[in-house]
């Protein structure tokens, strides 16, 4: 079984902009609200740590694998929970640039494996971060060439 949460939010500010801000993981537990820290290599294949917060929650620490990296565009990664199939997770960050100043952010994650049925209802919380941080970003990425 797979389930999608899919978040977007138009950001006026430029590609490289939103990225810069997406990709400062030192920074992030200054204004980032869901992803509380990210340390490893910005890199196919790198490995990362990562700590989250959804609202509501004590938080969770994993460590995924990046599996796609376009700078400035996109950035995904592969987590999975104990072992692959049990409860995996590709985590998706896109930038669309409109080419008018503005550009549409998209986080999403997309939840398999045979734990996702038992897990589907503590999501939610999961899709109020994405909400949280995409605002968040949108701040700090607007706030850039003011």
């Amino acid at each position: 079984m797979t389930t999608t949460i899919h978040t977007s939010i138009v950001i006026a500010a430029s590609p490289l902009d939103i990225w810069t801000a997406l990709t400062d993981f030192k920074h992030f537990e200054k204004w980032n609200p869901f992803i509380r820290s990210v340390t490893g290599p910005l890199s196919i294949g790198g490995k990362l740590k990562i700590h989250i917060t959804p609202p509501g929650s004590k938080g969770m620490h994993f460590s995924p694998t990046i599996i796609s990296l376009i700078t400035g565009k996109r950035l995904q990664w592969l987590g999975t929970l104990g072992f692959k199939g049990l409860f995996d997770g590709a985590h998706l960050f896109d930038i669309t640039d409109h080419g008018n100043g503005t550009c549409t952010f998209i986080q999403e994650e997309t939840f398999s494996g045979i734990l996702v049925p038992i897990l589907k209802s503590q999501l939610r919380s999961t899709e109020e971060g994405f909400k949280l941080m995409n605002e968040q970003l949108k701040r700090i990425a607007e706030q850039v060439n003011k």
